[in-house]
C-alpha cells in the first residue's frame, strides 16, 4: 500500500473499478492492514505517540459528529411525532457509535469513509439542501452511469458551499446514488480537525494524480477550476467566470478516457455577497481571503447565516475524451482549447438561467 494517505482509525479499502465494487462480494479488507498505522523500524517512540494522539483525535471526532448528528435527527423525529421511524435509527445510531468507539470501519487509500458519509455528513447537509436552497437539479440524467466522470463547475458562495450541495445533488437526485469525490485545495485538507473531517467525505487535494486514480477506478470526481478566485469573487462580479487554469482537469480525464460533465449553478453567489475584504486579517490567519458582506462582520455570529436562496443546478451534456487522438493530454494547445469549451458551455447556461430567472429567492 505504499504511497496511499490513509485516514486515522478503521480499515483501509483499496481503490478498486466500480464494476468490481458492486458487482463482487461484500468488502472485508486484512484487518491488519489499517491507516494510521506504524510501520518500519526505524520510526520513532515521538512519531509513534503523535500517530497515536492523532488517532485518537480523530476517533473523537467522529464519535462527537455522529452524537451530535443523531441527536438532532432524532430530535426532529420526536417532533414529527413518535413512531418506529424513532425506534429504528437508535439502534442504527447505538451500531454505528459502537463501531465508531473500537474502530470497526472501512476507509479508502484517500481517506474517504463512506459509512460516515451515508449515515451521518449527508445527513447534517439535507436540511440546507432541501429546505434552505432548495437545489432543483435539471439533466441529472446525464452524468454518465457505470463509468467514472468529471464534473466541471462554476465556484461560487465565497466560502465553498456550492461543492458541499453538489455532492447532495450527485448522492440524492442523480441517479445511482453515488459519492461526489471533490478536488479541493490544500488549505481545506491542512486544518486538524476540518482537513480530517474533509478526507472522510471523499475530498481529496486537487492534484493530477489523485484525479486520475479516482477517474480510473470509475469514480464521479468533481472540480471547480476556477478556484479561490470563482468562490471568493466580488458580488459585482457574480456568475461572470474566472479562468479555468491552465486546464490540468482536462488533461486528467483526457489521460482516464472519461468524459468531462460542466455543470452549472445559479443561487450559490448570493448567498454571502462579498462587497470587501480584510486583508491584513487573511495574511495572518494563512487565508486567502476573509470576506466582509452586508451582514459580516457587522451582525457577529448571525451575519454567518447564509442566505436563504433558491439554487439551480443545471448538468449539461458530457464532452466525450475518449475520442481525442492519442497525446492529445500531453498537447498544451489542445488541452487549454477543450478547457475553453468547457469554461463556454458552463458561462452560456449561467447565462440561460439567470435570463429564466425571476427572484432571487423563489
Amino acid at each position: 500500500m505504499s504511497g496511499s494517505r490513509p485516514s486515522p482509525g478503521g480499515v483501509v479499502v483499496p481503490l478498486r473499478p466500480r464494476g468490481e465494487r458492486d458487482g463482487g462480494a461484500a468488502r472485508r479488507p486484512d484487518a491488519s492492514v489499517r491507516a494510521g498505522s506504524s510501520s518500519g523500524a526505524g520510526s520513532s517512540g515521538r512519531a509513534g505517540s503523535s500517530r497515536r494522539v492523532e488517532r485518537l483525535l480523530a476517533r473523537g471526532l467522529d464519535l462527537g459528529v455522529v452524537a451530535a448528528a443523531r441527536a438532532a435527527r432524532g430530535a426532529a423525529d420526536l417532533a414529527a411525532g413518535p413512531g418506529a421511524a424513532v425506534g429504528r435509527r437508535a439502534v442504527r445510531t447505538g451500531k454505528l457509535l459502537g463501531r465508531r468507539v473500537v474502530g470497526d470501519y472501512e476507509v479508502d487509500e484517500l481517506g474517504f469513509d463512506e459509512e460516515l458519509t451515508e449515515e451521518v455528513l449527508l445527513d447534517l447537509l439535507r436540511p440546507l439542501y432541501r429546505r434552505w436552497f432548495r437545489v432543483e437539479v435539471r439533466g441529472a440524467e446525464r452524468v454518465p452511469q457505470g463509468t467514472g466522470a468529471l464534473l466541471v463547475s462554476n465556484h461560487s458562495g465565497t466560502v465553498g458551499i456550492d461543492a458541499l450541495m453538489t455532492m447532495v445533488a450527485v448522492h440524492d437526485d442523480v441517479p445511482g446514488r453515488r459519492h461526489l469525490r471533490v478536488l479541493a485545495a490544500d488549505v481545506v485538507l491542512a486544518s486538524p480537525v476540518l482537513g480530517d473531517l474533509a478526507r472522510r467525505a471523499g475530498i481529496t487535494l486537487a492534484s493530477p494524480g489523485d484525479a486520475e486514480r479516482l477517474l480510473r477506478a470509475g469514480q464521479l470526481v468533481g472540480v471547480w477550476p476556477e478556484g479561490y478566485k470563482g468562490v471568493g469573487k466580488h458580488f459585482r462580479d457574480r456568475y461572470r467566470l474566472q479562468r479555468f487554469g491552465r486546464g490540468g482537469f482536462v488533461a486528467s480525464a483526457l489521460r482516464a478516457g472519461v468524459p468531462i460533465v460542466p455543470v452549472a449553478v445559479v443561487g450559490a453567489e448570493e448567498v454571502y455577497p462579498k462587497i470587501g475584504d480584510v486583508a491584513p486579517l487573511a495574511r495572518l490567519l494563512g487565508l486567502p481571503y476573509v470576506p466582509v458582506t452586508p451582514f459580516f462582520p457587522w451582525l457577529g455570529p448571525l451575519g454567518l447565516v447564509p442566505l436563504p436562496t433558491k439554487w439551480v443546478l443545471e448538468i449539461g451534456e458530457p464532452v466525450r475524451t475518449d475520442l481525442a487522438p492519442p497525446g492529445t493530454a500531453e498537447d498544451p494547445a489542445a488541452v487549454l482549447d477543450l478547457a475553453d469549451q468547457v469554461r463556454e458551455t458552463v458561462q452560456e447556461t449561467l447565462h440561460a438561467l439567470l435570463l429564466r430567472r425571476t427572484s432571487v429567492f423563489r
